[in-house]
């Protein structure tokens, strides 16, 4: 299945921007239930530098959640700790104030929020 990424804002110690809405998620829906992602992506700077962002990642949801996690309304209320989403995000560009990100591993953590998806990324080191 295909979803369309809906855009929005990242920020963090060392770049901050906004999410172009053209990417997308070509998802897998495994027949466990679990959720295997594929995600393109292009990140616009606060100084205009475009970043190309591609992650893989798994979301496990206990059967008990699946309804809820479906929801419009009640997906926002189920706690993040209650189920798996995590994903592996690479980064690509060539502008010269950002090249450190086309050598660094991140993983990340997502979360459902009003109106979406919410990730908390981090460096490996």
């Amino acid at each position: 299945m295909l979803f369309g990424a809906a855009g929005g804002t990242f920020e963090g110690p060392k770049l901050r921007g906004e999410v172009i809405a053209d990417g997308g998620d070509w998802a897998l829906f495994r027949p466990d239930g679990t959720m295997s992602l594929d995600v393109r992506l292009v990140l616009k700077t606060h100084d205009g530098a475009l970043v190309h962002m591609t992650y893989g990642g798994r979301w496990v949801t206990p059967p008990e959640l699946r309804a809820d996690i479906a929801d419009p309304v009640r997906r926002y209320q189920v706690d993040p700790r209650s189920y798996y989403f995590r994903t592996n995000p690479l980064f690509e560009t060539g502008a010269s104030q950002y090249a450190w990100l086309n050598d660094i591993v991140c993983v990340g953590i997502g979360y459902l929020v009003g109106g979406g998806i919410a990730y908390k990324i981090a460096q490996v080191v």
